[in-house]
């Protein structure tokens, strides 16, 4: 437990060890499960209730608070990372009422054994008086879902923004403090893996907060903003459409051809000037290539065919970068095969949601020989064209 200010706590769990979200996402800091106490002069509510693990972090802190009773459960989202906790609270507090919008009550009653006469259901923009302090409700879908919400306690200036703005962080640290390049990493890691398909959204969802005054953000996930200009420059940023000049270069070799023409792209791109963001694929970590997507006008993906195809791990790649929809403007291939090949093929349909032009690829057959090395040239010369159109070369 540990006090923000006057009658506002902090009261989730911290998850040092671990090291994948959903199976899907690593971890390399740890997370945290933010839930926040808010006591009124009339009425207490607690924002967000924890991932079920950490439930006992939140019953502890409660009980050290002296909480006795809770009127208001604020749910901003269903993901069990700040749900999963719900029925365990209302099983401790039976008079609860569970606030949330339509949907977001609708996917709770889904997930896990609660029922309608459970919850209190708001509209966007609605308030909830607790005596002497209001709790505003602000719609932010797709944040990442589509029912999330966040709260904004105007009689302290504080946004409690859910998944929005959040780090997957284990800190000691209650705000960012000093700490602002570690944390502007998490976060920007954060987004990339969870909210960057939903960058026009969250262009509409910062447009809602900006009337707001806001003096601190208490997101989720993470450490609290102390100076919250610093997390919201930085969304502005990574959801604008502007690109740097630089290329994701992601990919995996087998027999070293495709390595060796890898090498020369890299070379040639460094020597026009333009930066590189080199991935292997054979042991990826897909948290630092979602991150260099967020800013790369170009993407290149890598890889030697395997029984006709694209390698497995340069599929997923493909994949992944479809799946995270950055703003990258231009994408190519390139790769070796024995006897035959359908990967450019394939690769283009994994990337059909990319609203980036195709360069042409370059697929040597066999280990690359000098006209091969004359076409990894002219795709670097291609790319610094693209780039210069761009004014960002």
């Amino acid at each position: 437990m540990r006090k923000i200010k006057t009658d506002i706590y902090e009261v989730g769990g911290i998850d040092w060890d671990a090291r994948m979200f959903d199976g899907l996402i690593p971890l390399p800091h740890g997370t945290s499960y933010n839930s926040y106490l808010i006591r009124g002069s009339e009425k207490t509510a607690l924002i967000d209730a924890v991932d079920p693990r950490k439930r006992g972090d939140l019953f502890r802190h409660l009980k050290e608070l002296g909480v006795d009773k809770i009127d208001y459960v604020i749910s901003h989202h269903a993901e069990q990372d700040h749900s999963g906790g719900l029925p365990a609270v209302i099983e401790r507090f039976p008079d609860a009422k569970i606030v949330t919008n339509q949907k977001c009550r609708d996917m709770l009653i889904d997930l896990m054994p609660l029922t309608v006469k459970n919850f209190t259901v708001i509209e966007d923009g609605q308030s909830i008086s607790l005596g002497n302090k209001n709790l505003q409700f602000i719609f932010t879908p797709w944040v990442h879902w589509p029912e999330t919400i966040s709260t904004y306690l105007g009689e302290d200036k504080i946004l409690f923004s859910c998944d929005f703005f959040g780090s997957h962080y284990a800190t000691s640290r209650m705000f960012v403090g000093d700490d602002e390049g570690f944390v502007y990493q998490a976060a920007k890691r954060y987004y990339a893996e969870i909210m960057m398909p939903f960058r026009n959204i969250i262009k509409r969802n910062l447009a809602k907060i900006e009337p707001l005054d806001i003096r601190m953000i208490a997101p989720s996930h993470g450490p609290i903003y102390d100076r919250p200009e610093f997390i919201v420059e930085a969304y502005r940023d990574w959801i604008s459409d502007d690109v740097k000049n630089e290329v994701v270069l992601a990919f995996i070799s087998m027999h070293h051809s495709t390595e060796a023409m890898v090498d020369k792209l890299t070379e040639a791109l460094m020597t026009r000037g333009i930066q590189v963001k080199r991935f292997d694929l054979t042991e990826p970590d897909t948290g630092q290539i979602a991150m260099a997507l967020v800013d790369a006008a170009t993407v290149v993906l890598g890889s030697p065919t395997m029984l006709g195809q694209a390698h497995p791990k340069a599929a997923y790649a493909a994949l992944l970068t479809n799946a995270l929809r950055p703003k990258t403007r231009f994408i190519s291939m390139i790769g070796s095969f024995g006897w035959g090949s359908q990967a450019v093929k394939q690769v283009s349909g994994l990337l059909s949601s990319m609203k980036a032009e195709m360069l042409e690829p370059v697929i040597a057959k066999g280990y690359p020989n000098d006209a091969d090395m004359k076409k990894l040239d002219e795709l670097a010369d291609s790319i610094l064209e693209k780039h210069k159109s761009l004014d960002i070369a």
